[in-house]
């Protein structure tokens, strides 16, 4: 399948109709693009877009099979990177030599992906662009232009694609945070523009899509953090989303506030940290200390920020929970703080480390627990994807990031907020653009690859 100068065209091979493991292609004039390369982590008896029932003894990380745009690498203009986020870039090392295209991605994410190319020893094969936001750069027959959204993580970007048979705003994960802590902000003018431009389709974010209201602010959590922490009369351990440096900063904060010193527990805390600051939005008067000092100070003087929100095996709060973790052993009176929601599928894992953490005498707060907020969403709520859709006004509407229910729920709401058309789907579909939109359903097999001793595999 090649689209041609008058084609116009979007398909998705990952990530539509599940939630993870993005992968997305754009063609047009005999060219493709690609908008992120992404992993997941499967649970067993979840079942996967295409019905699969996952089991145990698969691999713990998957991906996308590229095996379309493979076969086709010659007409792979490129791919673009919209944030860091293991879900939209941590496939690129075990599929860069079936890709080999550029790689275009802002600097913290830029960052992000250096750090995974050179355990991989690719570093120095894989051209890497980093473009200002409001740059516009031509890309085969695509102009791209990076735009400033806001997200859990630094530096998210939209994507305005523009072709002579239309423009596409292609959202990536999102938010409206008027207080992102670190990174940069958003301009509701730069959305008005679009409008006033002309945007033929939206590929939108629809994680929240079914949460009414509107998502809370990074910038809100700094009171009920600070709350939770300076009545401790112990230790204290939060636990977050390593990717999450506003969350980070604002601990360093409170740590200022309340006496207390901050340590990172965790590879994947300490490699976002050291991007932040390699990136320059980490602030020279942030400060953290070494893990391993935090056994010698006073318990009332510890503030830990760990890997393990979801209570996933061989991380730093498991460690703890487990007594083997080599920096300190928590104690009955020490108090641990969820600032995270669960993902589906993870429920059962974190109430077991719960219990355990109790179990020891170990007082534990969650964002249930606490009348300040927290934890904050990284994703839109219904209020926010009304109000994109006002600004942006697109012809047509194609949820995205979701599973079903989430893309369903989308459809309706981007319809009520006057979008003339919508069109839901899942990987493999074709969605016709120009000259007639249209879907051609399954038009494309699908499918996951598996990363298993050191090499891929083909997951059934």
């Amino acid at each position: 399948m090649t689209p041609s100068d008058k084609d116009l065209v979007f398909l998705p091979l990952g990530g539509t109709g599940e939630i993870g493991m993005n992968m997305n292609l754009y063609g047009h004039d005999d060219r493709w693009l690609m908008v992120d390369c992404g992993v997941t982590f499967p649970k067993p008896g979840r079942v996967s877009a295409d019905g699969t029932v996952h089991h145990s003894g698969e691999p713990d990380i998957q991906m996308p099979d590229p095996e379309f745009i493979a076969a086709r690498r010659d007409k792979l203009a490129g791919l673009i990177i919209t944030h860091a986020h293991e879900d939209h870039v941590g496939a690129v090392p075990y599929l860069w030599e079936q890709l080999r295209c550029p790689i275009y991605c802002t600097r913290f994410t830029a960052e992000v992906l250096k750090k995974k190319l050179a355990e991989h020893a690719l570093l120095h094969r894989v051209k890497i662009i980093i473009p200002e936001l409001g740059e516009r750069v031509n890309i085969g027959p695509f102009e791209v232009e990076w735009l400033a959204l806001t997200h859990s993580i630094p530096d998210p970007n939209a994507l305005m694609i523009r072709t002579p048979l239309g423009n596409i705003f292609h959202t990536g994960d999102w938010k409206l945070d008027p207080d992102p802590v670190v990174g940069h902000g958003y301009k509701k003018e730069t959305y008005t523009q679009l409008a006033e431009e002309g945007v033929r389709l939206m590929v939108c974010d629809s994680t929240n899509a079914t949460v009414s209201g509107h998502s809370a602010s990074e910038g809100a959590l700094y009171k009920g953090l600070l709350q939770a922490t300076e009545s401790a009369p112990g230790r204290v351990v939060v636990t977050c989303f390593g990717s999450n440096i506003a969350r980070l900063l604002t601990l360093s904060r409170i740590a200022e506030q309340t006496g207390r010193y901050m340590g990172l527990m965790g590879r994947s805390l300490i490699n976002m940290h050291q991007c932040a600051k390699r990136a320059g939005i980490w602030p020279f008067d942030a400060g953290s200390i070494q893990a391993g000092h935090l056994g010698y100070l006073p318990r009332n003087e510890v503030l830990a920020v760990a890997t393990g929100s979801q209570g996933e095996p061989r991380t730093a709060l498991r460690r703890l929970a487990a007594g083997t973790h080599p920096d300190f052993e928590l104690e009955a009176g020490d108090r641990v703080i969820f600032s995270a929601r669960a993902i589906p599928g993870n429920e059962e894992a974190i109430h077991g480390l719960i219990h355990q953490l109790q179990g020891m005498g170990v007082e534990v707060i969650t964002a249930d627990d606490t009348e300040q907020p927290i934890h904050a969403s990284g994703h839109p709520a219904q209020e926010e994807l009304q109000t994109l859709y006002s600004w942006v006004q697109p012809d047509i509407a194609i949820p995205v990031h979701g599973e079903d229910i989430h893309m369903r729920d989308h459809a309706k709401l981007a319809t009520a907020s006057g979008v003339e058309r919508t069109m839901t789907g899942r990987n493999g579909d074709v969605f016709m653009i120009a000259p007639v939109p249209g879907i051609q359903r399954q038009k494309v097999h699908t499918g996951r690859l598996g990363w298993e001793k050191g090499k891929l595999v083909r997951v059934v």
